[in-house]
């Protein structure tokens, strides 16, 4: 099980990890990457979360599609939603 969010021990090292995310390349896609870079510099994209005694890099609150495809159910596109969604969350 995982504990809460947020630096779990603070002062212990973590792992990290790799993490891409896809937007459109159009003006809501382009709006909503300037609002997710702001959302990155005040730590807001990803937390540490503890699981299993290891503390390691997850998403953050902030959804993020992670695939071109695979719908909703596998968090890639088409998602009608998403932007509108997104947007709302930052």
């Amino acid at each position: 099980s995982c504990s809460k969010v947020g630096d779990p021990h603070p002062g212990q090292p973590y792992k990290g990890g790799d993490f891409t995310a896809f937007l459109p390349d159009n003006r809501d896609g382009q709006k909503i990457a300037m609002l997710l870079r702001k959302a990155f510099v005040h730590g807001l994209t990803f937390q540490i979360k503890s699981c299993n005694g290891e503390e390691k890099v997850t998403w953050g609150l902030i959804p993020h599609k992670t695939s071109w495809n695979g719908g909703r159910a596998r968090n890639g596109y088409p998602d009608s939603q998403y932007l509108r969604e997104v947007c709302t969350v930052l």
